[in-house]
């Protein structure tokens, strides 16, 4: 009788994450199509549905192809790209607020578009493809800075001092962007204040291409390791009893969520607390276990950016509100609350 109330309740909590991530998607649709409506120039239901089967207009077709759409998917795959950092590391550290943000991994990234907007027009074709590969080696140094900073042999990472490692670096880091702007154009630095507010600057087709490869490789790679969080989640040593590699698994887990946080932050500025507001929303939504947790936090965060991005489109037209301020909006007292909660 208990081992079949057991597999009872199992089912109904697999059939209940199952239902919140259909409902999650169909939300996501009903985003894109309203955030393909909406802009300074209006496009109708139906003018954007005759233009996506070719009969619309030349100008219908370039405000839809050209500006709306691979800004929107973009919006997507970093949402998703983000949220997925913060869920790795929060499994990864077992310390509820960990956030590729906070932690200081956006911020290594940062640097080095920085340093690539020093040094290459923003608008050059060929550094397009190389902006995700040296975000991703901002990421992965600062990732392996606080990985070395954070372990203590016999113990493994230290939540507490993950956090503040990862705090200290991302000041560091901070700092070190703000003393590089002094040597900018005024151009160059309008395009940097932009991106630290976390607009999402990289809203052409090229963008979606050089960010595409990441998110097709790794997001798999991350959804296959559900399991080993799950293990992770249990402590070193417990892990370690069951038979996990648990330093290989940890190393995999953090390269993979520093290549995610690098390749979305390379194009999308500076957004904070998705990493961080995703994986909390998608843990109530349908449970600690990685299987379900990891795709709903990726829905999570795909909505949360969408939607903030289509906010910011149209709340001060024709100026535009960066995604990260929205984000930050509802992030900060978040963050606040967490921290408040946790012990």
């Amino acid at each position: 009788m208990g081992s079949s109330t057991i597999v009872g309740a199992e089912r109904k909590k697999k059939t209940k994450g199952i239902v919140v991530l259909v409902v999650l998607g169909l939300l996501i649709i009903a985003a894109f199509i309203i955030s393909m409506n909406t802009g300074f120039t209006k496009l109708s239901p139906l003018e954007v549905l005759r233009t996506l089967f070719g009969s619309g207009t030349p100008k219908q077709e370039l405000i839809l192809f050209e500006f709306r759409l691979p800004r929107i998917v973009i919006a997507v795959l970093i949402g998703a790209g983000l949220a997925l950092s913060g869920c790795i590391l929060q499994g990864v550290s077992r310390n509820a607020l960990a956030d590729p943000g906070i932690l200081g991994i956006n911020a290594g990234a940062g640097l080095m578009v920085m340093l690539f907007v020093s040094f290459f027009p923003t608008t050059t074709a060929a550094p397009i493809f190389l902006l995700p590969i040296l975000a991703l080696i901002g990421a992965s140094f600062a990732a392996f800075l606080i990985y070395i900073l954070s372990y203590k042999k016999g113990e493994g990472i230290l939540p507490t001092r993950m956090l503040l490692t990862g705090i200290g670096i991302a000041a560091g880091i901070s700092s070190a962007m703000i003393v590089l702007t002094l040597r900018l154009s005024p151009e160059k630095y309008q395009f940097v204040a932009t991106w630290l507010a976390g607009s999402i600057w990289g809203s052409n087709w090229k963008f979606v291409w050089a960010l595409l490869p990441f998110i097709l490789v790794f997001v798999p790679l991350v959804l296959a390791k559900a399991r080993v969080l799950n293990v992770l989640n249990l402590g070193d040593q417990t892990a370690s009893g069951l038979g996990a590699p648990v330093e290989r698994e940890r190393m995999i887990l953090l390269a993979a969520a520093a290549v995610l946080a690098g390749a979305c932050v390379s194009v999308s500025g500076g957004i904070g607390f998705v990493g961080l507001i995703g994986p909390h929303l998608a843990r109530r939504l349908v449970g600690p276990k990685h299987q379900f947790l990891l795709p709903a936090s990726a829905l999570v965060g795909s909505l949360l950016v969408l939607v903030a991005d289509t906010l910011g489109r149209v709340i001060l037209q024709p100026s535009e509100i960066p995604a990260g301020i929205l984000v930050a909006i509802l992030g900060a007292p978040y963050f606040l609350y967490l921290l408040s909660r946790t012990k």
